[in-house]
């Protein structure tokens, strides 16, 4: 899905929706609790960045 001006709007595997899609939020990612990392390689559910795309009905809560 392109942006205005070219750019794209990326999804990490554990995205729910592209950033900026009005209804979600950025959370920390359940699967790496934020670390960015499992077991010392890259947390495949947020490519490393420690967060996800969710809309807020589908957060977990603390």
């Amino acid at each position: 899905m392109a942006e205005p001006g070219g750019s794209k709007r990326i999804m990490r595997p554990g995205d729910e929706a592209p950033a900026g899609t009005p209804g979600t939020d950025e959370v920390v990612c359940p699967e790496c609790e934020g670390a960015g990392e499992l077991i010392g390689k890259p947390c495949i559910a947020c490519n490393g960045t420690g967060m996800v795309n969710r809309r807020p009905e589908n957060r977990e809560s603390a």
